[in-house]
């Protein structure tokens, strides 16, 4: 999955490629307007996350110009302009999504995530079984086995299952499950967390699929071998 990050303040532009990065993206860059419209146009992007105020060529024309060329291409607007009106033309003019400043990354990364995944809609091509590890999860019956052995898990346990699975060996945070599983934009303070994880990891081990979650001190979870 390719990005492009059009964001003329070095600081904030080197803090989203990196985490991006980090979650697993291809990520280009451009600081100004006139240059990011021009990457956009020569390249084949998954995503854009655009700038409101860009330098050269502001980030609604840019969007507009996008847009003129029939380009498909998702776009979500970062943009210091938090106003309900400010991000009423925004949608209007054709992102996909506005994100105001400043923002989480975790929140980023997730927004990033759902939008490229409701823009490449279904596939023929996307598997119906995640696998890892003995563990099988059939994405259409929702059955659930550990080498062979069924698991009866709960809504939310086979939510995080399904996440874990679709990031194997990532160190997931607290917050990146909070958004993903229970649409929290923040941490509400509780060990709901912790409660599914205990019962998700006992039925794994139950079922001889044993010490594949782990918790990461200080950072998350993560299943590994």
């Amino acid at each position: 999955m390719k990005i492009l990050v059009i964001e003329d303040d070095t600081t904030t532009r080197d803090f989203v490629v990196k985490g991006l990065q980090e979650h697993g993206y291809i990520v280009d860059e451009a600081e100004d307007g006139q240059k990011g419209l021009m990457m956009a146009i020569s390249c084949t992007y998954q995503l854009i996350i655009l700038d409101r105020m860009l330098p050269e060529l502001d980030g609604l024309k840019v969007l507009n110009a996008l847009k003129a060329t029939g380009m498909a291409t998702p776009v979500i607007i970062l943009s210091a302009m938090d106003s309900v009106e400010e991000r009423i033309c925004g949608l209007q003019a054709g992102s996909d999504d506005y994100l105001t400043k400043p923002f989480a990354l975790a929140e980023l990364i997730t927004r990033t995530d759902i939008v490229i995944r409701r823009h490449s809609g279904p596939s023929q091509s996307e598997p119906a079984i995640l696998s890892y590890a003995g563990i099988k999860l059939d994405l259409k019956t929702h059955k659930v086995t550990c080498n062979g052995n069924l698991l009866q898990l709960q809504p939310k346990e086979f939510q995080l299952l399904q996440y874990f699975l679709e990031h194997s060996e990532q160190v997931v945070s607290r917050m990146r499950l909070f958004e993903a599983i229970w649409n929290y934009h923040f941490d509400p303070k509780t060990n709901v967390i912790d409660v599914h994880i205990a019962n998700l990891r006992k039925k794994l081990d139950d079922a001889g699929c044993v010490q594949l979650l782990h918790t990461v001190r200080g950072a998350g979870y993560v299943l590994r071998r």
